[in-house]
C-alpha cells in the first residue's frame, strides 16, 4: 500500500464551532518513522506514541516505512486528545487493515489508551451536530454515544475499543446504535416556599425572574441573601429543548456533560470572590468557557460583590450587554454564549 493516501475526517473546536479537519496518512519507502505535521499542540504530538502502543495492543505493528500524518488545514491550531482515533484509523486505512472508502462517510473523534480502549474526550456533541450538517456519521467513544445521539438524525458508532471498531467496519461484529441520554429531572434545591418572611425580597425576586432583570441584594449577614439567590432557578421556567441543547453544547466543550444526560433545569453558578478573570469570563491556554458561559440561560450569583477584583467585574460588562463573550488569543478568536441573569449580594 506504499504511496496510497488514506483520509479521515475529524474536527477542531473553536468556541461552540466545529471546523472540519482532514487527517491524511501516507506510507513511503524510507527510514521507519511516524511523523505528525499540521500545527499540532503537545497533546496531539503525543498521540504518535498512544497510536503506536494501541496498535501493538491489538496485535498490529507499524510497517517499516516512513509514515507521514498530515492534519489539514495546516494553519488551523489543533488542540486536544480527540485526534488519537482519527490518526489511528488513517494509519490503518493506509495499511489496508480497514477500507478507506468506509471511513470517508464518518467524522471521527476519540482518545486512545495504550491498551486500545477508546476514552471520552470533550466536545462530542458539537462533533455530532457538525457531522449531521455534512450528512455524515460519527465515530466516537462508547461512553459518549448517548451524548452524540442527541444530535438527531446522525448515524453514531460508539466504539468501546479500537479492535471492536475494526470488527464493526469490517462487518464482523456490528455495534448497536446508542440511545440518547436521559433527560434529568430537576434536582431538588432551595424552594422559595420554604423562605419565611422577607416578603419584599421575595417580591423583588419574582419581578426579576418574570422580567429577566438583574438583581442586587444588600443586607446584613444572615439575612438570607444567598438562600434567596439559590431559590431563583426554581421559579424560572424550564429550558426549552433548543435551549437545553445550547446549554449542553457549552457543557460538552467544558467536558462537564456526564453520561450524555441533558437537563431542563436552569444552570446556577456561584463563583468564589477570589475567582480570576479567566475563571469568570473564560480563557486559559486552550480558551475554555468560564463561569459566565457555564451559567448561559441561567443564573450567575456573585456573593460578596465588593470583594471581587475591579478588573474582574469590569470584564462582565460586555457579556451582560451583548449576551456573548469573545476570548481573543494570538492564534484564534473564540466566542461563547453568555446570556445570564446576574444576581449579586453585598453587605451594606
Amino acid at each position: 500500500m506504499s504511496g496510497v493516501i488514506a483520509t479521515v475526517s475529524t474536527v477542531a473546536y473553536l468556541g461552540l464551532e466545529a471546523r472540519t479537519v482532514e487527517v491524511q496518512c501516507q506510507m513511503v519507502a524510507g527510514l521507519p518513522n511516524l511523523i505528525l505535521v499540521g500545527l499540532a499542540d503537545k497533546a496531539v504530538s503525543e498521540s504518535r506514541e498512544r497510536v503506536r502502543n494501541a496498535l501493538a495492543a491489538i496485535g498490529l505493528a507499524l510497517p517499516p516505512k516512513r509514515i507521514t500524518v498530515n492534519l489539514s488545514p495546516a494553519d488551523l491550531p489543533k488542540e486536544g486528545s480527540h485526534y488519537d482515533l482519527p490518526v489511528a484509523l488513517a494509519v490503518l486505512g493506509a495499511m489496508g487493515v480497514v477500507d478507506a472508502e468506509a471511513l470517508a462517510h464518518y467524522v471521527v473523534v476519540g482518545e486512545l489508551g495504550l491498551d486500545g480502549r477508546i476514552a471520552p474526550s470533550p466536545g462530542v456533541l458539537l462533533a455530532a451536530l457538525h457531522a449531521g450538517s455534512r450528512d455524515m456519521g460519527l465515530i466516537c467513544p462508547a461512553g459518549q454515544g448517548a451524548e452524540a445521539a442527541w444530535a438527531g438524525n446522525v448515524e453514531v458508532v460508539a466504539a468501546p475499543s479500537l479492535l471492536g471498531l475494526i470488527h464493526h467496519l469490517k462487518g464482523q461484529g456490528v455495534l448497536r446504535p446508542p440511545e440518547p441520554g436521559k433527560v434529568e429531572a430537576r434536582a431538588p434545591g432551595p424552594d422559595l416556599r420554604q423562605v419565611k418572611g422577607q416578603e419584599s425580597a421575595k417580591r423583588a425576586l419574582e419581578i426579576a425572574a418574570a422580567g429577566g432583570h438583574n438583581l442586587l441584594m444588600s443586607g446584613p449577614p444572615g439575612a438570607g441573601k444567598s438562600l434567596m439567590a439559590a431559590c431563583m432557578p426554581g421559579i424560572l421556567p424550564d429550558l426549552t429543548p433548543s435551549e437545553a441543547l445550547e446549554v449542553s453544547m457549552v457543557a460538552s466543550v467544558a467536558g462537564a456533560l456526564e453520561g450524555g444526560r441533558m437537563t431542563r433545569a436552569r444552570p446556577f453558578r456561584s463563583p468564589h470572590h477570589s475567582a480570576s478573570m479567566a475563571a469568570l469570563v473564560g480563557g486559559g491556554l486552550k480558551a475554555k468557557p468560564g463561569e459566565v458561559s457555564l451559567a448561559h440561560l441561567g443564573v450567575l450569583f456573585l456573593d460578596e460583590l465588593p470583594e471581587f477584583q475591579r478588573a474582574v467585574l469590569d470584564s462582565l460588562r460586555q457579556p451582560l450587554e451583548t449576551g456573548t463573550v469573545t476570548i481573543a488569543r494570538a492564534n484564534s478568536h473564540v466566542t461563547f454564549p453568555a446570556r445570564v441573569q446576574l444576581v449579586a449580594a453585598m453587605n451594606p
